[in-house]
């Protein structure tokens, strides 16, 4: 599938899709392989926070003790600070992992012209990117404060009315869009931070409503199906909490069990699911910049050409 490319609005739906679908087996592994151990110990400590919350919180309110997390932060203070490291220092690496991997493995894809490469390519592409990606969380994170600001006052004025709501998606599909189209150009080793950030605004401000309004309704879609799965268990357990204490007064140790494995399985599915749907999301953004990009410097068009002219 041929990346650089000129795309309308459903062209970045039906392309997003179609890469998916020739390629989202090998994509889908590398990123689980690439990823997996990160993903597996922020779900081990998942599942103690739930394990506290399900424990100290809700037990505390069934047992009429509204001291019982005083009490135990009080006891295991020392233990909490050292969850709070890892689970942030895990978070952080993860994050930074997960977010750029789309980046890595389009770029890899567009060099290999498809998919044969491995996971051992695409690590080495990490080493030889690791400045780059911790400059660009630093820049990042001076342009988010502004922006979250910024962001934060249309995000308000939006929420009064009902047609602003719904244009939520849309801001969040900008911001969004422009961060991680300035990642990738950043990952084309062309350009310093600052001048990918400009480059980035200028693609999305070329073909705004199109590549945001495409980027915004992934969002959202994402949205809803990630709420739809995960609340179906969560239903199924609240149901049968309550069915139990149709029953009869209930034994506080096992409705405190019922409700760590209801939060357990929400927790799972919507982490799975989340980190599915996001990495969608993160490709279709990588179709929209390979798209804009084309359109800016017909890089496609030019490479057909030249291989005309060195075949005559």
């Amino acid at each position: 599938m041929q990346l650089y490319k000129s795309r309308d609005f459903s062209a970045f739906f039906q392309d997003t899709f179609s890469f998916l679908k020739q390629n989202g087996k090998h994509f889908f592994k590398q990123f689980f392989i690439i990823n997996g151990i990160f993903l597996l110990i922020l779900m081990v400590l998942g599942y103690f926070f739930t394990k506290f919350y399900t424990d100290v919180v809700f037990g505390g309110l069934l047992q009429n003790n509204p001291n019982a997390m005083d009490d135990y932060f009080n006891d295991n203070f020392g233990m909490f600070l050292l969850f709070i490291f890892v689970f942030l220092t895990v978070g952080l690496a993860s994050g930074i992992i997960s977010y750029a991997y789309t980046a890595i493995y389009l770029k890899l894809y567009v060099e290999n012209d498809g998919n044969s490469f491995n996971s051992k390519t695409i690590i080495d592409s990490y080493k030889a990117k690791i400045g780059k990606l911790f400059i660009f969380l630093i820049c990042s994170i001076l342009i988010g404060i502004p922006l979250v600001m910024v962001a934060g006052i249309i995000m308000f004025i939006l929420t009064i009315t009902i047609i602003g709501i719904l244009l939520l998606p849309v801001l969040i599909g900008a911001i969004a869009l422009f961060y991680y189209m300035t990642l990738m150009e950043y990952m084309e080793n062309k350009k310093g931070i600052w001048e990918s950030f400009g480059y980035a605004w200028t693609l999305l401000s070329s073909k705004f409503w199109t590549a945001v309004g495409s980027v915004g309704l992934f969002y959202l879609m994402a949205y809803i199906l990630q709420n739809v799965i995960t609340i179906i268990p969560y239903i199924f357990g609240m149901a049968s909490v309550f069915t139990t204490i149709d029953e009869g007064a209930p034994n506080p140790e096992d409705l405190g069990t019922t409700m760590m494995i209801i939060m357990l399985a929400v927790f799972f599915i919507s982490f799975i699911i989340g980190t599915i749907l996001n990495t969608i999301i993160q490709l279709n953004q990588g179709i929209v910049f390979y798209s804009l990009k084309e359109e800016k410097e017909s890089i496609n068009t030019r490479s057909i050409i030249d291989q005309i002219g060195s075949g005559e």
